[in-house]
Formats: C-alpha cells, sequence, structure tokens
C-alpha cells in the first residue's frame, strides 16, 4: 500500500510546468525587492539588522552590495525557470533565500519561510527532466514520468500551512471581527473598494470566509467533484490577498499548487500537448526508499510538531509571541507598542534614557518597543555598544506598554529586571515578560 502510494509512476506534466512557474516567481520576487525599494529599506538603511536570535553574525553585505546579492538570487531563479544546472541553481537559491530570511525580522513574513521550504523541497525534485536546458544537453536525464511522492510533498506542506493558518484564526478577536476591522481601516483609501472593506458584513465574511477557506480548501481540491470550485474559490481568495495586501508572489504560487491536484492528463492537455504522455501506472520501489521515508517523515515531523512549541510555553503566544515564527500564524493581530530603555552605569548608577531614533528605523523602533525577542536582542546591543565607549559595566531597563488589536496598553516587559543579565529561550517562557492582563 505505501510502496504504490510513494513509489506508483504518474506524468510529470504538473511538476515540469511548476517548475517554470517557481523560478520565474522566484525571480521577480528578487528583482521585485529591487525595484520597490523593499532592500534599501529594509536591508540598507539599517545601521544594522535584527537577525534571528544566535544567528547575530548574520548581517547584510557593506554598501549596496545587497543589490548585487539579490540580482545573484534572481538569476539563480531563471535559472531554475529554464531548468539549466537546476539542481546547483535550486540550492544556491534556497541558501541565498535562507540567508535573507534569518538575516532580518523587521519585514518578518510567514511567506518567506514558505519560500526557504519549497526550495528546499525543489532541490529533491526531477523538475528539470524534461522541457528543461538540462534535459536538452543531457538527453539521458529525460523522463516523462515521475514517483508520486513528488506531488505528495507539496500537497502535504500545503495541507500543514493552511490547517494550522485555520487554527491560528480561531480567537476571539478574530472571530468578532475586531482585528478585521483594525486591518480594512488602513485600506480605506484604495479605490472603489475601500468603502467596501469597512462594512461589518465584509468583515465578517473574510473572518469566517478565512477560516473555512485554510481548513477545507486542500481536501475540497483532493475531492475531485468538488475540486473545480475549490480552484476558483482559490482565485478568488489569492486574487483578493495580492489586491488588498501586496503580499508579493505567495497568492501566485499557492495558485500554481493546483498543478498537483488536477487529473495528470488535464494538466498535460492544457500545457504540455507535445510531450509524451505517460499512462503505464508502473510502481518502481527505489533502493533508497528507507532513507528516503525516512527523511521524509523527519521533515514532516518537525513541520508539524513547531507550529505546536507555543501550547507548551507559558502564557497566550498573542502576548509574548515566543513560539510565533515559523508557525503560520499569519496576519493575526495589531500590536502598538512604546518603550524607555533606561541604560545604568552600575559604579556610577548614572541612568541614560536612550533615544531610539539614534539607533534604529522607523519599522525596527516599531519591533523594539513591541516583541520580547527584539526588545531582549537590542537590549544586548546596547550593552555591547556601552562596552566598546569604555562602559563594561551597565544594566539596561526597559519600560515597555503594548496594546493588542486596539485595547488598553499594557505593560510586557519587567522595568526592574536587567535584561543584559537574561537568556532568551526559544522553547521556554522569559519570566521577565509580564503576564497577559486578564480582561
Amino acid at each position: 500500500m505505501l510502496n504504490k502510494l510513494l513509489f506508483k509512476y504518474i506524468d510529470n506534466s504538473s511538476l515540469i510546468v511548476f517548475r517554470i512557474i517557481f523560478g520565474l516567481l522566484c525571480f521577480l520576487e528578487s528583482v521585485g525587492a529591487i525595484f520597490t525599494g523593499w532592500i534599501k529599506r529594509t536591508l540598507i538603511e539599517p545601521e544594522f539588522t535584527f537577525s534571528f536570535i544566535g544567528l547575530e553574525w548574520l548581517q547584510p553585505l557593506p554598501g549596496n552590495w545587497m543589490y548585487a546579492y539579490y540580482l545573484i538570487m534572481g538569476v539563480f531563479g531563471l535559472l531554475i525557470m529554464i531548468g539549466y544546472k537546476y539542481r546547483l541553481s535550486t540550492i544556491m537559491f534556497t541558501i541565498l533565500w535562507a540567508g535573507t530570511y534569518f538575516m532580518q525580522k523587521a519585514s518578518y513574513n510567514n511567506h518567506y519561510y514558505l519560500l526557504i521550504l519549497l526550495s528546499g523541497i525543489m532541490v529533491f525534485q526531477p523538475a528539470n527532466a524534461y522541457y528543461s536546458l538540462d534535459a536538452k544537453k543531457n538527453p539521458g536525464i529525460q523522463q516523462i514520468a515521475m514517483p508520486n511522492w513528488c506531488r505528495l510533498l507539496f500537497i502535504l506542506q500545503m495541507f500543514i500551512v493552511y490547517t494550522y493558518g485555520a487554527i491560528a484564526k480561531i480567537y476571539p478577536d478574530w472571530l468578532n471581527t475586531t482585528f478585521i476591522e483594525i486591518l480594512m481601516k488602513s485600506k480605506q483609501h484604495y479605490i472603489l473598494i475601500g468603502d467596501l472593506l469597512q462594512q461589518k458584513w465584509i468583515h465578517y465574511f473574510l473572518a469566517y470566509g478565512g477560516i473555512l477557506f485554510d481548513g477545507l480548501i486542500i481536501p475540497l481540491l483532493l475531492y475531485k467533484p468538488t475540486r473545480k470550485w475549490a480552484f476558483f474559490a482559490s482565485i478568488f481568495f489569492h486574487l483578493f490577498n495580492s489586491i488588498v495586501f501586496q503580499v508579493g508572489i505567495f497568492p501566485y504560487l499557492s495558485l500554481a499548487f493546483a498543478l498537483f491536484f488536477f487529473e495528470p492528463k488535464t494538466i498535460h492537455h492544457i500545457f504540455l500537448k507535445k510531450k509524451p504522455f505517460y499512462n503505464e501506472n508502473e510502481i518502481i520501489v527505489p533502493a533508497y526508499k528507507r532513507i528516503l521515508i525516512t527523511l521524509g517523515a523527519v521533515y514532516f515531523i518537525i513541520q508539524i510538531a513547531l507550529p505546536l512549541r507555543h501550547h507548551f510555553i507559558e502564557d497566550n503566544v498573542l502576548w509574548t509571541e515566543e513560539g510565533h515564527r515559523m508557525s503560520w500564524r499569519m496576519m493575526l493581530r495589531s500590536k502598538q507598542g512604546f518603550a524607555i530603555y533606561k541604560v545604568v552605569n552600575n559604579k556610577t548608577k548614572k541612568p541614560t534614557i536612550i533615544q531610539l531614533n539614534d539607533y534604529l528605523t522607523n519599522k525596527q523602533i516599531h519591533l523594539a518597543s513591541t516583541k520580547p525577542d527584539v526588545i531582549w536582542q537590542f537590549s544586548q546591543r546596547l550593552k555591547d555598544i556601552y562596552a566598546k565607549k569604555g562602559e563594561e559595566d551597565i544594566s539596561v531597563y526597559v519600560d515597555c506598554k503594548i496594546s493588542i488589536n486596539g485595547s488598553p496598553y499594557k505593560q510586557l516587559i519587567n522595568p526592574e529586571v536587567d535584561l543584559t543579565s537574561v537568556t532568551w529561550d526559544p522553547f521556554k517562557h522569559c519570566e521577565w515578560i509580564m503576564p497577559q492582563p486578564k480582561l
């Protein structure tokens, strides 16, 4: 049964077409970051970036070299699209994209994380087996079929993403549309649809429609009688997200996954009519079966476990953000805050109030005023800055208050704790984060 599920061969038209779309979108995402000014705002103008904890050494290249970095990524995207040096190009794109993801948190986005995972999955796919420069130069690698596990990897990955996305939305401020209303107020200036987005019935439609879409879209695409209607719903959902939220390539990448749900014959007929169609349904079990299954099992266990970790950490993840990242918790809350950083010389007892504008961009100030991990990181950075000025024995205290979804401002960080003397544990609760107030 398992052999049939994983190693039954099917026509590979869906994977070939997906490779072309995937490579094109990787190219557009890379060059788009250059021409929209995203690189300048996020990676060049800041004096430093808040990289992931433990990777503080991972900083943007000096000067304007990040433009070259993204241009190189774009070239690898094009090479993936045309299928030239496919394996090397995919590996290099994955490494470079992962570098930019872990390099900064000011523009954190779950979609960026997903692109790392998908690029990694593409490394192991025989996506250059047809309609590629690799296959043209080396006809020996040309194939018109692929094992079924190639499509199952994408289906299971997206099932995890959507399912956790649906579950995360089931909380009071989403269900009563408090957050949706806040989110839509910022879209009021949109031509034609701005006023419509302020309607209460639209807020309820988006809130409950979002939960139903995320929770049901993969099963409905898998079930043949509902597949066509689910695909039409996907088109509406993702185009809406693209127009209203401008979330880059993700809506179009998500639509491309439909290639793996429709019958291979349908995809072949629409996109690759000249390609021979494979219809033999052979089951070919490779010698590396155990390794393949073991690696796949470990990968998906991690994917299932990571989004669950916040349930084992004290307090509400919406408040503490401990376990928030890499958990498919997408666009769930609006958070505002302000923070006063006080540096105290432990020898002279002289306090100094930090002017955040002297060190951080506006976007970084928002992070350093609302997110505990960034608040801790900036406190460590202040310690290093003062050490270089000859003041090695200092303490940093932070008085930070936040508001979630328009609620009254409440104390987030214990103002009596020296943040240079405490640690950050990604899998445990930090006691210097104040408990979420009871409403």
